[in-house]
């Protein structure tokens, strides 16, 4: 039976995810394979410095869109990603991507994307913004962008927003009626504030299967994320994409590991973690 609360793991499951982090980044130092060619898609949440695990520090945030531009790299908004990807001109690419739309983003993130040139996606759970839902896994749940910030930055142009559903629940401990007003209502509330049409969609916690995934696709989306590592080829499905995590504990080691390829495979245990956390499994199709 799927849970239907998203709760974030505790903290000493983040250290000893970090630690095992740091040993797959030094094993691919050390081994400095070519990566598979493909679009590695890196996903955030939050820039800041509070004490939050889902929070990279803007130091470290700041370190790393450099330490792409110095590697000679360009990140993108998901959907320009696979457009590049498609046309076979995703060398040299990555996507990029934050979950939530948290305030501390335009503050702290957008500046640096806008110095060196990038884009990304923000994923909203527009119920969230609206104040009508909120983050269960926060006591004091930090603040979101506003909607008046977010059709200002969707006409600067650095961001990208794609749907994360209402209410940023797990999907697959829905039925299918809220399932589906989840996913195709977040699509609409979207449209409504921004007036054009909204591509992208990013399942909660990347919790889906085949239900989700039609559901998806019955909505209008092109695009959609998990949080399934991996790189993403021409024959990956473009509802279930793949997404590397960057971590507030990530050393910028670990995030050169991250874009050149040395976690495209899941850690050992990570779907049995999955399903005993969440209490089912997830779909990602190649």
């Amino acid at each position: 039976m799927a849970r239907d609360d998203l709760a974030l793991a505790p903290a000493a499951l983040y250290r000893a995810k970090a630690g095992l982090t740091h040993l797959r980044s030094w094993r691919w130092r050390v081994r400095r394979r070519a990566p598979a060619p493909g679009l590695r898609i890196l996903f955030y949440h939050r820039v800041s410095d509070d004490r939050d695990e889902l929070a990279v520090t803007p130091a470290r945030f700041a370190a790393q869109m450099a330490r792409l531009a110095s590697d000679g790299l360009r990140a993108v908004d998901v959907e320009e990603g696979l457009a590049l990807l498609a046309g076979g001109r995703a060398a040299g690419v990555v996507g990029l991507c934050f979950d939530d739309g948290y305030a501390d983003v335009a503050r702290d993130a957008v500046p640096v994307l806008e110095r060196h040139g990038f884009r990304a996606t923000v994923f909203l759970p527009t119920g969230v913004l609206d104040g009508t839902a909120a983050l269960t896994w926060y006591a004091t749940q930090p603040p979101l962008l506003a909607w008046d910030e977010v059709r200002a930055l969707d006409r600067r142009g650095t961001l990208r927003f794609g749907a994360h559903t209402v209410t940023h629940p797990n999907l697959l401990a829905l039925d299918e009626l809220a399932a589906r007003a989840e996913i195709a209502g977040s699509k609409a509330a979207l449209e409504e504030r921004l007036e054009h049409a909204v591509g992208a969609f990013c399942y909660p916690a990347g919790l889906f299967g085949v239900r989700e995934r039609q559901l998806v696709a019955e909505a209008g989306f092109a695009v959609a994320t998990s949080c399934e590592p991996g790189v993403n080829g021409p024959d990956t499905d473009p509802l279930a994409l793949r997404r590397v995590q960057v971590d507030a504990r990530d050393r910028l080691l670990d995030f050169r590991a991250k874009v050149g390829g040395g976690h495209d495979a899941p850690p050992a245990l990570r779907a049995a973690y999955r399903r005993l956390r969440f209490g089912a499994a997830t779909s990602a199709r190649s």
